[in-house]
């Protein structure tokens, strides 16, 4: 059963980070409802909870340092003057909010799907 969901999440994983990226680097990209620094949080808490229950053994260090360095990608690539978008330092704090809570939401669901796993192996 968790072999399926890892390949599932990995794809959704996939899917949502070239979809957060292109988002981003839309020249006059769309303007989300809300708080920027919120849909940050919920972007990267998304990332990081597909690749915590994806990549099971992956260490969640690698995997938070990966994504803010994604997050810092997606800053630097919206300096390009023709995408007339603005960087700022402030979303990667915000992205590294959501990678914290992204992580500890994956954790959470891997230990409730070993117990399940566990318990139906009986």
């Amino acid at each position: 059963m968790y072999a399926k969901l890892s390949l599932l999440t990995r794809v959704a994983f996939w899917c949502a980070l070239a979809f957060a990226y292109i988002c981003a680097i839309i020249p006059n990209g769309p303007e989300l409802e809300g708080n920027d620094k919120f849909t940050h949080l919920i972007a990267f808490g998304t990332l990081a909870f597909l690749a915590r229950v994806g990549w099971a053994r992956q260490r969640a260090l690698s995997i938070a340092l990966a994504l803010i360095l994604f997050g810092i990608f997606i800053e630097i690539s919206q300096m390009i003057p023709a995408i007339h978008r603005d960087a700022e330092a402030m979303d990667v704090v915000a992205d590294g909010g959501g990678v914290a809570i992204g992580l500890l939401a994956g954790w959470t669901v891997r230990r409730l799907l070993r117990r399940l796993d566990g318990s139906l192996a009986r």
